[in-house]
């Protein structure tokens, strides 16, 4: 015991010196290097804007300040940037993909087209999750959740099978029980919205921060169902919660499962070669810049919702995910129209 004490005594004085030694060779790493964050996407839409907006602001909070550039690589519905990870991308820690995390589900529904095991990357975190609802047009009279359960039909479109409002309609459809018409064949969110004030659709599903702001100011629309838990940006915690309805064990199950992308929203990936003291300083500077004033200021203009996930919490969500019974996951198949 008496040559035990002054040992943990000298591991207590070069603990702070190990720290520091780390964080210096970070530092020497990332200095004058560019750190590439890949968007499986075009320029301009949602996950472009804000990869653009995490770029403004990360280099300053890792060590070396890097620059941070954004490169766009669309293609396969953002797969084409998950593969460049298992790829050709370097896997010293200077790229990142941002990716549609809709691919977790087909990963596990089609994994003879989508072969990735989303387990197999090491996860920096999400920017923020995605609160989908459900609503109808005022004037249909269809004022809560019950109300929608008792009409003999309910006319919802949109562009095709596969798509998040798609899935969120035939949730209603399937696990609920709501007896519904889909049209399909839409452009787009605009043409919905028209055929909607049109009385030609009874409603949508949709994102709560993608719903036209004078449709809530004016209560032109009744949000009858939301599917997370938490709410925010404005929601009404009186909206019926999905999972408040749902008792069946199996069909919880399968709506955690279809659920599960919108909860990880905009998400972020690396190697996972990625050598873990680097993984490590690049989540804390991701974690300091959510929290940052001026990274907040710069979204709020740009009208864009932070609400950031860690990336450890991320992989906790992911393995319990992937350990979805298979009987679940051929229910989710048919939902998702994979």
């Amino acid at each position: 015991m008496r040559l035990l004490r002054p040992s943990l005594a000298l591991c207590a004085l070069l603990a702070p010196l190990a720290l520091a030694e780390t964080a210096s060779a970070q530092q020497n790493f990332y200095a004058g290097k560019t750190v590439n964050i890949v968007v499986g996407f075009s320029p301009g839409g949602g996950y472009d804007a804000y990869a653009r907006l995490l770029a403004r602001h990360y280099n300053r909070f890792i060590p070396g300040n890097p620059n941070v550039v954004v490169q766009n690589m669309p293609g396969a519905g953002s797969l084409l940037a998950v593969r460049n990870l298992e790829g050709a991308a370097p896997k010293d820690g200077t790229v990142i993909a941002a990716f549609n995390p809709g691919l977790l589900i087909q990963s596990m529904t089609i994994p003879e087209k989508i072969k990735a095991d989303f387990q197999e990357f090491s996860w920096l975190g999400s920017i923020g999750n995605d609160l989908r609802v459900c609503y109808t047009w005022g004037a249909k009279g269809i004022k809560n959740f019950d109300q929608m359960l008792k009409r003999d039909q309910i006319v919802m479109g949109d562009t095709g099978a596969g798509s998040s409002a798609y899935v969120n309609q035939k949730m209603l459809q399937q696990i609920f029980g709501v007896k519904m018409k889909q049209v399909l064949g839409y452009p787009g969110s605009a043409e919905k919205r028209i055929a909607i004030e049109r009385g030609e659709l009874d409603g949508d599903c949709g994102s709560w921060t993608s719903i036209p702001e004078d449709w809530i100011r004016d209560k032109k629309i009744d949000v009858l169902i939301r599917f997370q838990k938490e709410v925010s940006h404005g929601l009404p915690a009186s909206v019926t919660y999905a999972g408040d309805i749902v008792k069946d064990p199996n069909k919880r199950k399968l709506l955690d499962l279809l659920n599960a992308p919108s909860e990880i929203g905009r998400p972020y990936i690396l190697s996972k070669a990625v050598p873990a003291d680097r993984l490590s300083v690049l989540r804390d500077a991701f974690d300091k810049t959510m929290k940052d004033a001026q990274f907040k200021a710069d979204a709020d203009k740009q009208q864009l919702i932070i609400d950031p996930i860690q990336g450890a919490k991320v992989s906790g969500m992911l393995k319990e995910l992937y350990s979805t019974p298979p009987d679940v996951v051929r229910e989710a198949k048919e939902i998702t129209g994979s």
